[in-house]
């Protein structure tokens, strides 16, 4: 297989994660730039608080949907041309690093969550069952999203480790849920502050 094979699936994982459904969507139903309301984040969690569940629930697909195809696409051609895990691994993290800095609109995406989960579906069905089960948990206790996504995203390194130990796509993990808290930065500090709203209730 030529050289340049590699870096074109990367590259190409990377334009599939700058695109930012959120923002594809709500045009479609009438509603407002999700950068321009809430959280100013393109995100499911931003898009419902324009009351518009199913552009929500599209977004969310959207993104995650990128996420797997991404993996799924680097599995496949790297069977065929014999790659190797380390590009699989890149192109990971690349569709997951599209969606936070997406060059379609100026570097300006959403916090991940969503496509981390395509990502982790891509690696492994029951990794991805595992964290979303932890999220639902976190959410049904606490009702934070943020909150709920930040714990998930922990844990998303500790059960890959459990299930795989260590491997190129480990550190992809890891490197993934450490982006999700640092993207998670302000719900943090709303968080200790006591500000930060639950689900069903708008941002203060």
């Amino acid at each position: 297989m030529s050289w340049w094979y590699a870096p074109a699936m990367v590259l190409a994982a990377y334009l599939m994660g700058s695109v930012a459904f959120g923002i594809l969507v709500s045009p479609l139903f009438r509603l407002a730039d999700p950068r321009s309301y809430g959280s100013h984040n393109p995100g499911a969690t931003n898009v419902l608080r324009s009351g518009n569940k199913a552009a929500a629930v599209l977004t969310l697909l959207g993104d995650a949907f990128k996420g797997w195809l991404a993996v799924y696409l680097a599995q496949h051609f790297a069977s065929a041309g014999g790659w190797g895990e380390a590009t699989i691994a890149a192109a990971a993290l690349a569709v997951f690093v599209g969606h936070l800095w997406p060059i379609f609109f100026r570097f300006q995406g959403g916090k991940g969550v969503a496509t981390a989960l395509g990502v982790l579906l891509g690696i492994n069905v029951w990794l991805a069952v595992a964290v979303l089960v932890t999220f639902i948990i976190m959410m049904v206790f606490f009702r934070w999203v943020s909150f709920a996504s930040i714990i998930a995203a922990v844990f998303a390194a500790f059960y890959h480790f459990l299930l795989f130990g260590v491997e190129p796509m480990s550190l992809v993990v890891i490197i993934m849920s450490a982006l999700l808290v640092y993207r998670h930065r302000a719900n943090i500090e709303r968080l200790l502050a006591g500000k930060e709203p639950k689900l069903g209730q708008g941002k203060k």
